[in-house]
């Protein structure tokens, strides 16, 4: 069996699809339609609208299994996210890469195969629209392009999911994206016992940069602000743009010492920037920091409140 290897941006595919929070939600009409129609015009006895994570390929809709999720080194889905072409398997079987693949082997006893990757912003494949057989089947060229119609719709529902949580300057989360998120982190921490952190961050003199630069270089420095971010802290950490010039991460596992370090860390990256970057103003933020544990019982929101109060009083007494 050949296991499948990893895309090459694979880093930025599961970022992406961390922020995209669809993991692990409950099924939706709006995915299920594609893969009822999928089923119904093929003639298939399944049809996925399969997500790869790390470890494991997660079915967002799934008709014909009894089972949510496969590992992801027996999926044929961890192939077809290779590339963006359609990845068909016409006999598994006879298929040197996996006709020893327990799939094949044992039950749904996998023969054919026909998957079209879902492209999500721009260049990251997170999944695919897929149709499965227990027989062998020849899949022609206007077969293909009719299931490759069939994924554009379910692209058009993860783009819409990533549009409603996603901050359209900066491309990192919203407020609404950011609750969401930081939300299942909160409550990961909490079962597992384990401290966490929320900063509320202020991009300090915002307004001087607006009024001396114009606001398309305002727009640049938010940018390039939440850039920063995105390489400074870690890939389970949850941040968000969600005012004009306010910012927040939350931080699992992370207690008010470890933050505090994040955060000096991130003001070297930012002092970095400032010596390299050629511009006629300095990046600068400030911050207030709320912290927790299992027993602590806060919401986001409230954690949310308690880092802003905190961040206002820390300036009003500097």
């Amino acid at each position: 069996m050949l296991r499948p290897t990893k895309p090459e941006n694979e880093r930025k595919r599961l970022s992406n699809l961390r922020r995209l929070a669809i993991l692990d939600t409950d099924p939706e009409e709006r995915f299920d339609r594609v893969t009822r129609l999928a089923r119904r015009i093929f003639n298939v006895p399944i049809a996925l609208v399969s997500i790869v994570d790390e470890n494991r390929q997660w079915f967002k809709s799934c008709f014909g299994l009894p089972v949510s999720e496969t590992e992801r080194d027996v999926s044929f889905c961890g192939h077809a996210i290779l590339g963006t072409d359609p990845f068909v398997v016409e006999d598994a079987s006879q298929d040197p890469r996996f006709a020893d693949n327990p799939l094949v082997e044992g039950d749904p006893y996998v023969r054919f195969y026909a998957g079209i990757p879902l492209v999500y912003d721009e260049d990251t494949v997170l999944g695919t629209l897929c149709i499965i057989d227990d027989k062998p089947r020849e899949f022609s060229e206007e077969e293909i392009n009719d299931l490759v119609d069939l994924a554009k719709m379910a692209e058009s529902e993860l783009r819409a999911s990533h549009n409603a949580e996603i901050d359209e300057l900066t491309k990192i989360s919203n407020r609404r994206g950011f609750i969401k998120l930081a939300d299942k982190a909160l409550n990961y921490c909490k079962c597992g016992n384990y401290p966490y952190s929320l900063a509320f961050i202020d991009l300090d003199k915002f307004k001087v940069i607006n009024d001396n630069f114009g606001h398309k270089e305002g727009d640049a420095a938010l940018i390039t602000f939440a850039n920063l971010m995105y390489k400074s802290f870690r890939d389970m950490d949850v941040f968000a743009r969600i005012g004009g010039d306010e910012f927040v991460i939350f931080m699992a596992g992370s207690t008010e010492v470890v933050a505090k370090t994040a955060l000096n860390r991130f003001a070297t990256v930012i002092d970095e920037y400032n010596s390299n970057s050629g511009k006629d103003y300095q990046l600068a933020f400030s911050y207030g920091l709320a912290t927790g544990n299992a027993h602590s019982g806060s919401s986001v929101e409230a954690l949310i409140d308690e880092a802003d109060r905190r961040m206002y009083e820390k300036k009003r007494d500097t």
